[in-house]
């Protein structure tokens, strides 16, 4: 994970700032050779990664396309797929992009990765990390 620190002063109270978050997809990338990628991380977006995509000609002629080009531009690996471009997010499957255009809002508008549950058995209310693995998935 990659954090900045921002210096507050002579105080030195520091604070880091998360940018990039670790995720694990629901189903998960099938690459050529038939090899499944899950694991990856995405990094926050910037106003030029929310801009540009705009512009892009297939944007303009199906906004539907905005997530995907979007999303290539702030997931920097998935698995050993280094160069996410377009096409890679378009090969994911759908679950997979709904996991990912989900934790894309979790992290750029509410600066986490956290969902508040509750067990349907018991009411106890807790939070899970939807980035991260589920237990009993292999």
């Amino acid at each position: 994970m990659s954090s900045a620190t921002l210096d507050h002063g002579s105080d030195r109270n520091v604070d880091a700032l998360q940018t990039e978050y670790a995720f694990v997809l629901p189903r998960g990338l099938v690459d050529e050779d038939g090899t499944v990628h899950r694991d990856g991380v995405m990094r926050l977006a910037t106003a030029r990664d929310e801009i540009l995509p705009l512009r892009d000609p297939r944007v303009r002629e199906n906004e539907a396309y905005l997530s995907i080009v979007l999303l290539a531009r702030v997931v920097e690996r998935i698995g050993t797929v280094a160069d996410v471009h377009a096409g890679v997010i378009e090969r994911l499957f759908a679950a997979d992009l709904a996991f990912l255009q989900d934790l894309y809002r979790r992290i750029n508008q509410e600066g986490h990765t956290l969902a508040a549950v509750t067990c349907p058995a018991c009411q106890h209310d807790f939070q899970v990390d939807v980035a991260g693995d589920a237990p009993g998935e292999s």
